[in-house]
């Protein structure tokens, strides 16, 4: 492909990801994957540069844009170089009109915008840069460890950091299961928990496990860890990565939405320790998913709200007398964070909160905040409540 065909095919994975957008459709790294299936010519080069272009246009525009064309455009205002390239050659974008419209510059729309200003959140801008690529060493894995090359220690216990481009899955450690893919705020969220040996410890909102592996870990095999979510798809891929990790005796258990106490009966009362790493807007993961805050709308951060704070109430039954409830978002919004852990503690006169201590994060109400911008983390709330 020439270096204007790569901009038109960018335009037209654009074109993809704002429809997505609109319709709460596939995320864009899936959309960007099956249009390069369906046109197996084009080369790695290709894929890598058309891959670039459509991130970068995302991230330069903070309202949703009304096509791709208008979204690169964005781009080629500020690129000089790449606005050259729309010279209407042949698979080339056509010439640029000065009239035609642009989309907007920014990091987020209008009402997010606000949302995080009221939030206290410094530097928004951090929350569009690229993400590097951490990893957590397994120490339920015994042996000499051989960690690819390149890597710096974070301050997560068992974190180190890479370039955002290594190939880490293809590494012999990552396919003996010696390490896994985690960013270091999520680590840090996990030591939060401090999960022991011995101990019945409940990962309330599981998915696909990363944390759960993570708690694994912390407690040696030795205890009860239970793994639930009402995704059954997701909840399924976490046997074969314990299988990989060396992690045995993990329990699954599916809960029905909205029935979740139906299954969770017997543990009521009975849990050392849970966590609940609540479904939430993701504003701490738009470096990853940068096309997320197009998606969010105020009613839908109104659900997540909801969804918390019901999933908290659940949790508290869940724990014993001098047990450990924490509490997780990948947001940085208050209403996801010290908003929440306030309505927690209102309702629950039985609790107290415990600030965490870590190596990272700045005090939000009751817990820590971990930021992209201060910390170099993905964006998370992190809030430890103790029953009385």
């Amino acid at each position: 492909m020439t270096p204007a065909a790569r901009i038109q095919a960018a335009i037209e994975v654009l074109d993809l990801v704002i429809e997505a957008a609109r319709s709460n459709g596939a995320p864009a790294d899936r959309l960007i994957s099956e249009w390069f299936r369906a046109r197996r010519w084009a080369g790695s080069g290709d894929r890598r540069a058309v891959r670039e272009l459509a991130y970068r246009a995302i991230r330069a525009c903070g309202e949703i844009p009304a096509t791709g064309r208008a979204a690169m455009l964005r781009v080629a205002d500020t690129d000089p170089q790449l606005a050259a390239l729309f010279d209407g050659s042949r698979h080339a974008p056509a010439p640029i009109d000065a009239a035609e419209p642009m989309a907007e510059a920014g990091v987020a729309p209008a009402w997010l915008m606000q949302r995080l200003a009221d939030s206290g959140v410094e530097h928004p801008e951090a929350l569009l840069d690229r993400a590097p690529l951490d990893i957590r060493v397994n120490t339920l894995k015994s042996g000499s460890l051989d960690l690819p090359e390149g890597g710096e220690k974070t301050v997560a216990a068992h974190g180190w950091r890479y370039p955002p481009e290594t190939k880490i899955e293809q590494s012999p450690a990552y396919l003996e299961g010696m390490i896994e893919v985690q960013d270091a705020g999520s680590q840090l969220t996990c030591e939060v928990v401090a999960a022991r040996p011995g101990e019945t410890v409940i990962d309330l909102c599981a998915g696909a496990g990363g944390k759960t592996l993570a708690l694994a870990a912390a407690m040696e095999n030795a205890g009860r860890l239970v793994a639930c979510d009402a995704d059954r798809a997701r909840l399924q891929r976490l046997p074969p990565r314990a299988e990989r990790a060396g992690a045995t005796g993990i329990e699954t258990l599916l809960l029905d939405a909205n029935r979740e106490m139906q299954a969770l009966e017997p543990f009521v009362g009975a849990a050392d320790a849970v966590l609940v790493d609540a479904p939430c807007s993701g504003t701490g993961t738009w470096r990853r998913n940068p096309e997320a805050r197009w998606r969010l709308t105020d009613k839908q951060l109104e659900r997540y709200v909801a969804i918390q704070s019901r999933l908290l109430d659940i949790a508290a039954t869940l724990v014993k007398p001098g047990g450990r409830l924490v509490f997780v978002t990948c947001s940085l919004l208050d209403a996801e964070g010290a908003d929440q852990a306030e309505g927690f503690l209102t309702r629950h006169p039985d609790w107290r909160a415990e600030l965490p201590v870590l190596p990272a994060g700045t005090p939000r109400g009751a817990g820590l905040r971990l930021s992209p911008s201060r910390d170099g983390t993905d964006g998370f709330f992190v809030a430890r409540f103790v029953r009385l």
